[in-house]
């Protein structure tokens, strides 16, 4: 039985929602951050400290390769549109039921 895709792979269902739930789980993790970082929130809070540690390494390769615009860092946003595609990339290698 060939999968979602032209090459007949595909993945799990229970795989699959896994993986989507730990992506949207870090895509909200990174608007948290977005939001907290305009908020006068002491960085040091276990909150603040937790959200850095999960999303940094996510955040930081699109740091050092866009361009910061102004006062704006727009890596946060590139990070999330990284994870919308593999969001969409899980999807399209779920076997159909």
């Amino acid at each position: 039985m060939k999968g979602a895709t032209p090459g007949g792979r595909a993945i799990n269902p229970y795989v699959a929602q896994l993986t989507f739930t730990f992506l949207n789980i870090l895509t909200w993790a990174i608007i948290a951050r977005a939001l907290l970082s305009w908020l006068p929130i002491d960085q040091s809070s276990p909150l603040y400290q937790l959200l850095f540690r999960v999303t940094e390494p996510i955040i930081d390769p699109f740091r050092r390769v866009i361009p910061r615009a102004g006062m704006i860092d727009l890596s946060p946003m590139m990070a999330i549109l990284a994870l919308l595609v593999m969001q969409q990339l899980v999807a399209m290698l779920v076997v159909p039921a």
